[in-house]
């Protein structure tokens, strides 16, 4: 129980110290290091739903032939579909933009942003409770120390994650402690997005394959859709590149390393 606990609570411990940069740095996020930032974070996630939840779902239903791809590939596109109808359905902002998407909406800029993010972190909070809802079933090839580097990558990924939450909010003028407690706010949702899967794993198993498929869905969503378009567009993108490089291997040696 206090492996679990540990385990659902890092990945929002990596949001609070991203968030605390705020009270390190004077003046906005320089762009480099944004660039940088964004593409590491594109790069865990992306290994992370590979390593962690598209290959051990299909390592699940490997007794069933061609058919062992069937869960992967429909918890894929729920996964993404789902987050499709969620960035529709909710008003927010995404960082270096001043057009909000979604319904119309009276909400402040900072409130759209902060809905953005909280968008972002969903996914990532129900890939940590699906990988322990694994480990705990017995029924998968993972283990507990690979559902705990999960947690660790996502909290690595985190990391950037509040820091280029909470930096362009002092920048558009709150102060350092507002900044700071947005962009930790911004990660709750992971933790109680763990614990909702958690709680539900036990009636859900048979069909466990396409939820560890369905993280990895809404994973990549966030990816493609919102990570990879900021970190390529305009200057610095060569940076970006190696950012997701360098976090793509950083979160493949931890599953491998740990599980």
């Amino acid at each position: 129980m206090v492996t679990l606990t540990i385990g659902l609570l890092i990945p929002l411990l990596g949001t609070m110290l991203g968030s605390a940069f705020v009270f390190l740095m004077k003046d906005e996020m320089p762009m480099r290091l944004q660039k940088s930032l964004l593409g590491f974070a594109s790069g865990v996630m992306v290994a992370a739903s590979v390593w962690s939840l598209l290959i051990p779902a299909m390592e699940m239903e490997s007794g069933k032939g061609a058919w062992s791809v069937f869960p992967a590939a429909v918890g894929f596109l729920l996964g993404i579909g789902f987050l499709l109808l969620i960035d529709e359905l909710t008003p927010h902002l995404h960082i270096g933009t001043d057009k909000p998407e979604g319904p119309r909406s009276r909400l402040s800029k900072t409130a759209m942003l902060a809905l953005a993010v909280t968008i972002h972190n969903l996914p990532e909070g129900m890939a940590v409770g699906v990988v322990f809802a694994g480990a705990d079933s017995g029924t998968t090839n993972i283990s507990l120390a690979s559902a705990l580097a999960v947690a660790v990558g996502i909290a690595i990924q985190n990391v950037p994650e509040g820091a280029i939450i909470s930096m362009p909010m002092r920048a558009a003028g709150n102060s350092r402690w507002r900044s700071f407690l947005i962009g930790t706010l911004s990660g709750v949702v992971e933790p109680i997005g763990a614990l909702a899967v958690l709680l539900l794993a036990s009636v859900l198993t048979p069909v466990l394959p396409y939820m560890l498929t369905f993280a990895a869905g809404a994973m990549f969503y966030v990816v493609v859709e919102e990570l990879i378009p900021e970190a390529s567009s305009g200057q610095h993108s060569n940076l970006s590149t190696i950012g997701f490089a360098i976090g793509f291997v950083l979160m493949m040696v931890l599953d491998v390393v740990m599980g």
